[in-house]
């Protein structure tokens, strides 16, 4: 079995980019055996999904959806993936400024599902006006998951 975490983010915004950094934070000071990769979806490939012990997606809402960086993540390596990381333990975060982020978490669950990723914390909705309280919540978030695996919980 593949001994690394994968956070998958697309954060193309200073506010976005302010959350990434503090779920790698947070990864540098809880981990202990366990390293991680953080990886833009443009860099993610099936193999390194395949290879990775768990994963953590993270994306901004846009007009209601992943970002497009995300969605075409999925379709490349959807195939590939399919009979192949079954059970792989994930998690989603959401930044979703105008929405409410729904859309987002609908839309990533319906693939996921077909994938058959077992989701296994409640995503996390950073949604309306950015508030300085979103990296800490995406860091305890991110943690909280990360300690899980690293433990066998998940």
């Amino acid at each position: 079995m593949s001994e690394f975490l994968l956070l998958v983010a697309h954060a193309p915004s200073p506010n976005t980019q302010a959350i990434l950094t503090a779920m790698t934070r947070a990864w540098d000071e809880s981990l202990q055996n366990l390293p991680y990769r953080a990886v833009s979806p443009f860099e993610t490939d099936a193999s390194l999904i395949m290879d990775a012990k768990g994963i953590v997606l993270f994306t901004p809402e846009n007009f209601g959806y992943m970002s497009g960086a995300l969605k075409d993540m999925f379709d490349r390596i959807y195939y590939d993936c399919l009979d192949n990381t079954q059970g792989l333990p994930y998690c989603l975060c959401v930044r979703a400024g105008q929405d409410d982020g729904s859309g987002t978490e609908k839309s990533v669950k319906r693939i996921t599902t077909g994938l058959r990723w077992r989701e296994v914390q409640p995503p996390l909705i950073c949604s309306g006006p950015y508030r300085d309280d979103f990296p800490s919540k995406a860091a305890e978030f991110a943690t909280g998951f990360a300690l899980g695996v690293e433990m066998g919980i998940f």
